[in-house]
Protein backbone atom coordinates (compact mmCIF):
# COMPACT_ATOMS: atom_id res chain seq x y z
CA UNK A 1 0.00 0.00 0.00
CA UNK A 2 1.26 3.18 -1.21
CA UNK A 3 2.58 5.79 2.07
CA UNK A 4 -0.78 7.88 1.42
CA UNK A 5 -3.38 5.63 0.89
CA UNK A 6 -5.91 3.51 2.79
CA UNK A 7 -7.85 0.62 1.22
CA UNK A 8 -11.38 0.23 2.80
CA UNK A 9 -12.66 -2.80 0.58
CA UNK A 10 -12.59 -2.19 -3.42
CA UNK A 11 -12.23 1.79 -2.61
CA UNK A 12 -9.65 3.64 -1.69
CA UNK A 13 -8.73 7.25 0.31
CA UNK A 14 -6.18 9.30 0.04
CA UNK A 15 -4.38 10.01 3.49
CA UNK A 16 -3.07 13.83 4.24
CA UNK A 17 -2.31 15.34 7.65
CA UNK A 18 -3.72 18.64 8.54
CA UNK A 19 -1.42 20.83 10.70
CA UNK A 20 -3.80 23.34 11.65
CA UNK A 21 -6.61 21.09 13.36
CA UNK A 22 -3.73 18.61 13.88
CA UNK A 23 -5.59 15.46 12.55
CA UNK A 24 -5.13 13.29 9.41
CA UNK A 25 -7.39 13.81 6.98
CA UNK A 26 -8.92 10.87 4.41
CA UNK A 27 -10.69 11.63 1.19
CA UNK A 28 -12.21 8.82 -1.06
CA UNK A 29 -11.55 8.96 -4.54
CA UNK A 30 -13.37 7.65 -7.42
CA UNK A 31 -15.96 8.13 -6.35
CA UNK A 32 -19.17 9.89 -7.99
CA UNK A 33 -19.44 12.72 -5.37
CA UNK A 34 -17.06 13.74 -2.15
CA UNK A 35 -16.59 11.46 0.97
CA UNK A 36 -13.95 12.26 3.44
CA UNK A 37 -13.44 11.76 6.58
CA UNK A 38 -11.20 13.03 10.06
CA UNK A 39 -9.10 11.13 12.88
CA UNK A 40 -6.36 11.81 14.73
CA UNK A 41 -5.11 8.00 15.01
CA UNK A 42 -4.87 5.15 12.04
CA UNK A 43 -7.49 3.29 14.34
CA UNK A 44 -9.37 6.50 14.39
CA UNK A 45 -8.85 6.74 10.47
CA UNK A 46 -10.47 3.06 9.59
CA UNK A 47 -13.54 3.71 11.69
CA UNK A 48 -14.33 7.14 10.61
CA UNK A 49 -13.58 5.61 6.87
CA UNK A 50 -15.94 3.08 7.17
CA UNK A 51 -18.93 5.46 8.41
CA UNK A 52 -18.13 7.88 5.87
CA UNK A 53 -18.36 5.18 3.00
CA UNK A 54 -21.52 3.74 4.32
CA UNK A 55 -22.88 6.62 4.27
CA UNK A 56 -22.07 7.41 0.89
CA UNK A 57 -22.74 4.50 -0.51
CA UNK A 58 -26.75 4.60 1.16
CA UNK A 59 -26.94 8.26 0.18
CA UNK A 60 -26.34 6.94 -3.79
CA UNK A 61 -28.25 3.97 -3.37
CA UNK A 62 -31.08 6.21 -2.06
CA UNK A 63 -30.48 8.62 -5.18
CA UNK A 64 -30.27 5.75 -7.85
CA UNK A 65 -26.62 7.13 -8.77
CA UNK A 66 -23.71 5.07 -9.21
CA UNK A 67 -21.00 4.99 -6.71
CA UNK A 68 -18.08 4.39 -8.26
CA UNK A 69 -16.75 6.82 -11.36
CA UNK A 70 -16.39 5.07 -14.72
CA UNK A 71 -13.29 6.31 -16.87
CA UNK A 72 -13.38 6.64 -20.83
CA UNK A 73 -9.66 5.79 -21.07
CA UNK A 74 -9.61 9.66 -22.34
CA UNK A 75 -7.97 11.91 -21.07
CA UNK A 76 -5.94 15.90 -21.40
CA UNK A 77 -2.59 16.09 -20.59
CA UNK A 78 -0.73 19.29 -20.34
CA UNK A 79 3.06 19.26 -21.11
CA UNK A 80 6.00 22.02 -22.11
CA UNK A 81 6.34 22.14 -25.54
CA UNK A 82 10.20 20.72 -25.21
CA UNK A 83 8.48 17.56 -23.75
CA UNK A 84 5.57 17.00 -26.61
CA UNK A 85 8.03 17.45 -28.86
CA UNK A 86 10.64 14.86 -27.58
CA UNK A 87 7.80 12.87 -26.50
CA UNK A 88 6.51 13.00 -30.80
CA UNK A 89 10.00 12.22 -31.88
CA UNK A 90 10.30 8.97 -29.18
CA UNK A 91 7.21 7.32 -30.16
CA UNK A 92 8.04 8.01 -33.77
CA UNK A 93 11.56 6.39 -33.48
CA UNK A 94 9.98 3.17 -31.78
CA UNK A 95 7.09 3.02 -34.29
CA UNK A 96 4.95 4.03 -31.98
CA UNK A 97 2.25 6.85 -31.77
CA UNK A 98 1.99 9.04 -29.00
CA UNK A 99 -0.86 7.71 -27.37
CA UNK A 100 0.69 4.08 -27.40
CA UNK A 101 4.16 5.98 -25.75
CA UNK A 102 2.33 7.55 -23.17
CA UNK A 103 0.28 4.35 -22.43
CA UNK A 104 2.95 2.24 -22.21
CA UNK A 105 4.48 5.21 -19.77
CA UNK A 106 1.47 5.04 -17.88
CA UNK A 107 1.51 0.81 -17.41
CA UNK A 108 5.31 1.05 -16.53
CA UNK A 109 4.48 3.78 -13.71
CA UNK A 110 1.77 1.20 -12.42
CA UNK A 111 3.81 -2.03 -12.56
CA UNK A 112 6.71 0.60 -10.19
CA UNK A 113 4.41 1.56 -7.82
CA UNK A 114 4.54 0.29 -4.63
CA UNK A 115 0.87 -0.84 -5.05
CA UNK A 116 -0.08 -2.92 -7.98
CA UNK A 117 -3.37 -1.29 -8.83
CA UNK A 118 -6.07 -4.14 -10.59
CA UNK A 119 -6.15 -2.97 -14.02
CA UNK A 120 -9.56 -4.52 -14.81
CA UNK A 121 -9.87 -6.44 -18.42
Amino acid sequence: MTKNMMKFGNYHAVISYDPEIEMFRGEFVNLNGGADFYASTVEGLREEGHKSLDIFLEECQKAGIEPVKHYSGKFMVRVSSKVHEAAALLAASEGKSLNQLAEDALLAAIADSDEKYALAA
